[in-house]
């Protein structure tokens, strides 16, 4: 029973995949390997820039901001995200970006698990 229960931090955890806790990209028998959901622990310094925009997306996205200011580009939309529990959705085929306006931390949950996308 206790091979299928994990006990961690999301900092320390994340560290090594970007801030990626859950996915696909885990090994098989880990409980947080998943097919159906990814989720992410990101903590993002001032002025951090997706480098490039998402173009298109196969899978559905939440990001909820625990702290900071953070803005996610969207082909019609800027949004800020200011206030803690802020948190925009957006769906399949929706290309996007973002940008920390301050050091913040956001949770992100893509779904589903796509292999052969780069964990980040």
């Amino acid at each position: 029973m206790s091979d299928q229960i994990y006990v961690g931090n999301a900092v320390v955890d994340g560290a090594a995949d970007d801030g990626w806790l859950l996915g696909h990209f885990r090994p098989p028998g880990d409980p947080r390997h998943s097919d159906e959901v990814e989720i992410k622990w990101g903590v993002h310094p001032p002025g951090e820039v997706r480098a490039r925009w998402v173009r298109g997306e196969v899978r559905t996205a939440l990001l909820v901001l625990v702290s900071g200011r953070f803005r996610v580009e969207l082909p019609d939309r800027s949004v800020l995200l200011s206030e803690p529990g802020d948190y925009v959705v957006w769906g399949k085929g929706v290309d996007h970006s973002w940008r920390a306006e301050e050091l913040s931390t956001v949770l992100t949950v893509r779904w589903p698990s796509v292999a052969g996308y780069r964990v980040g």
